[in-house]
């Protein structure tokens, strides 16, 4: 039985012409699914009762199943851990800011990336998501607000999404259409550790989304210990890169920097990065580590975070310290999925 929940309104239109109904079916049914949260034909109360008996025979509507929510002391993020068909887990978190909801998806299961300073990365990668279900996350968390409105998506989660490149374009697209949430590009980070190639197509793919990458580190070397993927595709290549993508897009680039106490957060690294950011459409979001109990890492003195912060800008690179969010829910990628596996 073909499941109607991932299909975009084209694909649903061309299973309707083999059961010879009208196209304009296709758009009915896509706003129940994605915009009214059906997961029943009953529901479609704007669909004859034989046209919904047919459907029924045919076609199913299943996505993502809530498994487990963890809450913020101050209400203000919320951490999901959702089953998918195979029982495997993925991870979706919602944060409450100022501006507006925002939620961080994942793209797979599990990460074969090996950055030292992850959870994510600790099992391995098991497999990718589908573009169903990369948008069954931001659904569910979609129906879980009064409003339903999710104002900003991150595609920072779990997985590297630009090796899950088919179905990441494909899931942007969906959520950009108007028969799901309709949101706009602008509004969507796709955050990558640095695959050189990848982040030249997507800059061809003519999508004014963000993007985001992981540096981490302001030479090679030290990338390489803590991010092995930096063997595959060095510091300056995945720079050149993300110049490449701000000047072909018109989007600045964001740079985000784990701040690692006494592995990355020394004044010589502060100025190892300004040197290697300088006269680019980029800035860069220091990080604060998450410590992660498999990993023997720290995190700086606030006062060594500020210090870091402020050289950057003394220095001509426009650098934020994120917000943390979260803490004591382990929001940090792959935290939750991880206490499940345990």
């Amino acid at each position: 039985m073909k499941n109607l929940f991932g299909l975009t309104v084209e694909e649903i239109a061309d299973e309707l012409t083999k059961l010879n109904l009208p196209k304009f079916r296709a758009k009915q049914i896509s706003e129940w699914i994605y915009k009214r949260n059906a997961n029943s034909f009953d529901e479609m109360t704007n669909l004859s009762k034989e046209i919904r008996e047919q459907l029924k025979k045919l076609f199913k509507i299943e996505s993502a199943a809530f498994i487990k929510k963890l809450e913020s002391d101050d209400g203000l993020t919320m951490k999901f851990l959702l089953r998918l068909d195979d029982n495997s887990a993925v991870e979706t978190v919602l944060m409450r800011h100022d501006y507006g909801n925002s939620i961080c998806i994942s793209t797979q299961v599990g990460c074969a990336m090996g950055c030292k300073f992850c959870a994510s990365t600790i099992k391995g990668l098991e497999r990718n998501l589908t573009a169903a279900e990369i948008l069954s996350e931001v659904l569910f968390v979609n129906s879980t607000l009064e409003n339903r409105r999710i104002d900003n998506i991150v595609v920072m989660g779990i997985g590297e999404p630009l090796m899950n490149y088919d179905n990441l374009i494909k899931f942007l697209k969906m959520i950009h259409s108007d028969y799901t949430i309709g949101l706009s590009y602008r509004k969507i980070t796709v955050s990558t550790c640095g695959i050189v190639p990848k982040i030249y197509q997507l800059a061809e793919e003519n999508l004014p989304i963000t993007l985001s990458i992981s540096l981490h580190a302001p030479t090679n070397n030290l990338r390489t210990q803590l991010m092995p993927v930096n063997k595959n595709f060095p510091i300056d290549e995945v720079v050149e890169a993300g110049k490449n993508y701000g000047e072909k897009t018109g989007r600045r680039v964001t740079y985000e920097y784990i701040l690692i106490a006494n592995v990355n957060d020394t004044a010589e690294h502060a100025n190892q990065l300004s040197k290697l950011l300088k006269n680019q459409l980029a800035n860069v979001n220091l990080i604060p580590i998450n410590p992660v109990v498999e990993r023997n890492f720290k995190k700086p003195s606030i006062e060594r975070v500020k210090n870091f912060c402020e050289y950057l800008n003394n220095h001509g690179i426009a650098a934020t310290i994120r917000k943390e969010m979260g803490a004591n829910i382990n929001a940090a990628c792959g935290q939750l999925r991880l206490q499940n596996l345990r």
